[in-house]
């Protein structure tokens, strides 16, 4: 079942959030020795709290959308009284003290916690590779990586081991763990979730946002999640849109951008393949699609990297004088090299982004979404882009992100929808690139091509 589908059957007593959660334990159970994707799981109080959402279900208490729904979520959402490792020695031990808004507010909707999923240390590497804990497998090949910086969350939503998860998105840490294993993944607007509670990377890039099967079921996260906290003053206070209302709509009278260079330059040809597929069926549904010449990216790119390094630096500058044997050998030498940026040169690149919003908005200003891929190449082996075991996976690294450090630097949205298989079998997605805080259109063409496909409800196989 989605995340939509077990949360109506719930409400409706078709079944009990007991028998949900007890059948999901087991799949994690047979599951996690072959993925290590959960950093902790809380079997006995899980169970307990689902009898407590049954019991108070059969008193006549919905205490909202995700009543008895069992989750678990990226481990660097605080959540008073639990362990909070951030997949790092640093945080090993951390004891959170308060709970973060968004999780706050998954919770206040209902959800079961099953545990924790694990990360990327301190959210700070691409692939899913963690020196303290070892590496996420991808399901649907347990030799390859599923992405980074949220890669439990890939890869238990692709494995069925929870229903969504919450990631974050500061250079593609929601999207190409979405990517690489077959699920949906939903980058927000700068300032449309509160960050409060949310381990912080970088304060100008970080985004909260929710993986899960469908864009049904981001919109439902999301619309629970979105609008303005007290506790956060970046949080917008935008208007909240009908998300869920959004999947129900048509591709007709929407116009889609495609590249015209850089996101269609020098793609793996299956890679390629799939764009053209996922076009077609965009344009079968009813899209208009044109091409659209973009403002350099790679200049979005660089930018994004250095704001990056130095708000990354800035917030690690106390424990890497401090604790610097801690951190694994890849995070200590990225945090470092932000150290040594210059505080005019980080200044000129924060100063660029309203001109460079600008010209993407003159460049896009004639379509409601532009489509590109979310990674030029499909998800390498865990072994070809182990940085310490390989001369040649920082060059794997860097073009990983090539197409996804762009958006965070702009601030914009963008959904991630499985798009077709290599032919080996692993996934591919595509991303759809839209306006500042206009996520229901982005959710509205995601869901149009999930009707259309099937690619979001294909499920691995148990490795023999």
């Amino acid at each position: 079942m989605t995340l939509t589908e077990v949360a109506r059957a719930i409400a409706m007593k078709q079944v009990s959030s007991h028998e949900v959660t007890r059948a999901l334990l087991h799949r994690i159970a047979q599951w996690q020795p072959h993925l290590n994707g959960f950093m902790a799981i809380e079997a006995e109080a899980a169970l307990k709290a689902a009898e407590q959402a049954d019991a108070a279900l059969a008193a006549g208490e919905v205490r909202g959308p995700l009543h008895g729904v069992p989750l678990a979520h990226k481990d660097m959402y605080y959540d008073a009284g639990k362990v909070v490792t951030c997949g790092s020695l640093i945080r090993r031990d951390y004891v959170a003290t308060t709970t973060s808004t968004a999780l706050q507010r998954l919770k206040d909707a209902g959800q079961v916690r099953l545990g924790a999923l694990h990360m990327a240390e301190f959210a700070y590497g691409p692939t899913g590779h963690n020196s303290h804990y070892g590496p996420v497998r991808n399901p649907w090949n347990v030799a390859h990586i599923t992405g980074g910086s949220s890669s439990g969350s890939g890869s238990a939503v692709a494995a069925r081991l929870t229903f969504a998860a919450l990631g974050s998105d500061t250079g593609g840490s929601i999207r190409m763990p979405a990517n690489f294993c077959g699920v949906t993944g939903l980058k927000v607007t700068w300032g449309r979730i509160s960050r409060a509670g949310a381990m912080p990377l970088s304060q100008s890039l970080d985004t909260v946002g929710p993986l899960a099967q469908t864009a049904e079921d981001c919109a439902l996260l999301l619309a629970l999640m979105a609008g303005p906290d007290p506790e956060d003053p970046t949080a917008s206070a935008e208007p909240v849109a009908d998300y869920v209302a959004a999947t129900k709509g048509s591709l007709k009278g929407l116009k889609i951008g495609v590249p015209a260079t850089f996101y269609v330059d020098d793609l793996d040809s299956e890679v390629a393949r799939v764009l053209d597929e996922t076009i077609a069926v965009l344009k079968r549904e009813g899209a208009d699609i044109v091409k659209v010449e973009l403002p350099d990216q790679r200049q979005l790119q660089a930018a994004s990297q250095l704001v990056l390094a130095v708000e990354a630096a800035a917030f690690h500058k106390r424990w890497l004088i401090e604790r610097p044997q801690d951190y694994g050998a890849q995070v200590l030498m990225r945090l470092q090299n932000g150290l040594a940026v210059p505080a005019i040169t980080y200044l000129e690149a924060m100063r660029w982004r309203g001109p460079a919003l600008a010209a993407h908005h003159a460049a896009t200003a004639g379509v409601d979404a532009v489509i590109a891929p979310v990674s030029p190449v499909p998800p390498p082996t865990i072994a070809e882009s182990d940085v310490g075991g390989n001369a040649n996976a920082p060059a794997v690294l860097q073009r990983l992100t090539l197409f996804t450090r762009p958006v965070n630097y702009l601030g914009l949205p963008s959904l991630v929808v499985p798009s077709g298989f290599t032919g080996s079998g692993l996934p591919v997605g595509m991303q759809l690139i839209g306006r500042a805080f206009d996520e229901a259109t982005l959710l509205t063409i995601g869901a149009a091509f999930q009707r259309a496909t099937d690619y979001h409800a294909k499920v691995p196989k148990l490795p023999s």
